[in-house]
């Protein structure tokens, strides 16, 4: 049966790391895709590459934006964004910006968040499904 998941970034660090491979987390019938702003942090990862690693840090980040779905923060997500943003401020756990955002484009997108991140917290956000693999 296939999935829908969602990539965060932690994903694909490993996978340039050589630490994991991203074709082995899903089947080839899942529908894939990664939020925005990971996008985002990945294009920082560019620019805060030397200038020995900065071409090879390029075709990783085009290689991931033409292989899978780029999925826009929207008005949708940004209502769940802020919803999320309420439940981690009343819970007294705050967790990161960019996180909160992956998880809303996540919850938005009906699709199973997959992360390397197992200290992101991201349990006890609603309607949050997440699979955390490689590093703990």
């Amino acid at each position: 049966m296939a999935r829908r998941l969602i990539f965060d970034t932690g994903v694909f660090v490993d996978a340039e790391r050589g630490k994991l491979a991203p074709a082995e987390l899903h089947a080839d019938e899942d529908d894939v895709a990664v939020a925005a702003v990971t996008v985002a942090e990945l294009v920082a990862g560019v620019h805060l590459a030397d200038d020995r690693n900065r071409p090879r840090w390029q075709r990783f980040v085009d290689d991931v934006r033409q292989t899978f779905t780029v999925l826009e923060y929207d008005e949708r997500i940004a209502e769940v964004h802020g919803e999320l943003l309420a439940v981690a401020r009343r819970s007294g756990r705050p967790r990161g910006t960019l996180d909160l955002i992956v998880a809303a484009t996540a919850v938005a997108s009906r699709r199973t968040l997959v992360t390397t991140d197992a200290r992101a917290r991201f349990d006890g956000l609603p309607g949050l499904e997440v699979e955390i693999v490689g590093r703990a």
